[in-house]
């Protein structure tokens, strides 16, 4: 695609605009004059946001009007694929802060039908960050200083996945109902033998087998190598009901990731947590206090796909030479990130422990310390 296609100028100084979290409009950083998102029609909307046909996707064979060309360019340090919007040449990889210069080729994928627009700003998501930061035990003192000094905070729209499928399975197991008996031990106490009767546990188990049926809706799994897939898929709760059909305008100021897990690795991962919920549905019909199962077969149906992109603020702390990333949704501000540990507070922490520790034992039994009571000047 020309690269001019995505700049927004200024209609009154020609300045870059800059889409503002939380409105339909863009701003411009220079002079302050405000320009509105076009509002898309109903149909639009609803064409926008429609599901597509699984089964095309993984045979690759998606229409034209699916499939998109943009500008990318691979980070040489975490292998991020950032997608360029305007007409920069150089930046940085928002995940890792690796300088990278950007190529004018292009790369055609499947194209984002929608996406979550930033509703929080850079401030409110540096205020979110600083709670997180404070509520940190043993953290450096130097990580809380990073953020208020004000250091600048990437927003990124990450790449996901969403997935719909009807499934309905049939099982074999076991049910365990358990039982109790009654025995006759002997037990030492106060150095005398004594005969006591206590319960004993006991399963026992029955044949079972059924059928259970989920429809499930919005899979989410997140199309990124670049982030930690532990804190990019606890970003949670995102509010899908607030996806609005893919504009570039949205991203005017902030950067995109390409997607780097493709569309048969994304459905591998969603069909993984989908037999995990199965799996569960089947231990609930099973009943009883435990339960085995043998097997499931699960026959999977109407199964449908979206592309999306999810807002985040992403910040990142260098400490004692390893590099700590933060995340913040930038719909709820939620925050995830890799904490770095203060040794030293640590181990002044161990030594206060070790102090109340030995006072203790000092004023209940000083003996024990090979030391002299505590009144023992009296």
């Amino acid at each position: 695609m020309p690269q001019d296609e995505y700049r927004w100028p200024c209609s009154q100084c020609g300045a870059q605009l800059r889409y503002t979290p939380g409105q339909t409009h863009l701003t411009c950083a220079h002079c302050g004059h405000e320009q509105d998102i076009p509002a898309q029609s109903a149909s639009s909307r609803a064409r926008a946001l429609q599901e597509l046909d699984l089964a095309t996707g993984l045979r690759g064979a998606l229409p034209a009007s699916d499939l998109a060309e943009a500008r990318t360019t691979t980070c040489p340090s975490c292998g991020a694929v950032i997608e360029i919007t305007g007409a920069t040449h150089a930046t940085q990889c928002p995940f890792c802060a690796t300088p990278v210069v950007l190529d004018t080729g292009t790369q055609r994928h499947i194209k984002p039908q929608a996406l979550v627009p930033f509703a929080l700003t850079e401030a409110q998501a540096r205020k979110a960050l600083i709670a997180w930061m404070g509520s940190l035990w043993f953290a450096p003192n130097t990580l809380l200083e990073y953020a208020r000094k004000g250091r600048a905070m990437n927003g990124v729209y990450v790449p996901f996945w969403t997935f719909d499928a009807v499934t309905a399975s049939r099982y074999t197991g076991e049910r365990g109902e358990y039982y109790y008996e009654t025995r006759t031990v002997q037990v030492r106490v106060n150095g005398k033998m004594e005969t006591r009767r206590e319960q004993v546990r006991h399963t026992r188990w029955y044949p079972a087998s059924g059928r259970v049926a989920r429809d499930f809706d919005d899979v989410l799994v997140m199309a990124s190598r670049s982030l930690p897939a532990r804190l990019g898929n606890e970003l949670t709760p995102w509010d899908l009901g607030a996806l609005v059909p893919y504009s570039p305008e949205f991203l005017a100021g902030f950067q995109a990731e390409g997607y780097t897990v493709d569309l048969p690795e994304g459905h591998a991962q969603a069909r993984d947590r989908m037999a995990q919920v199965i799996r569960e549905d089947v231990r609930r019909d099973i009943g009883g206090d435990e339960q085995r199962i043998h097997g499931i077969e699960t026959r999977w149906s109407n199964e449908t796909f979206k592309h999306i992109l999810l807002p985040v603020w992403m910040a990142a702390y260098k400490y004692n030479g390893k590099s700590y990333r933060f995340l913040v949704n930038g719909q709820t501000g939620e925050v995830q990130g890799e904490r770095p540990w203060s040794i030293w507070k640590i181990a002044f922490a161990a030594i206060v422990l070790l102090f109340l520790i030995l006072g203790t034992i000092y004023l209940s039994d000083p003996e024990a310390l090979g030391l002299p009571p505590a009144d023992w000047m009296d």
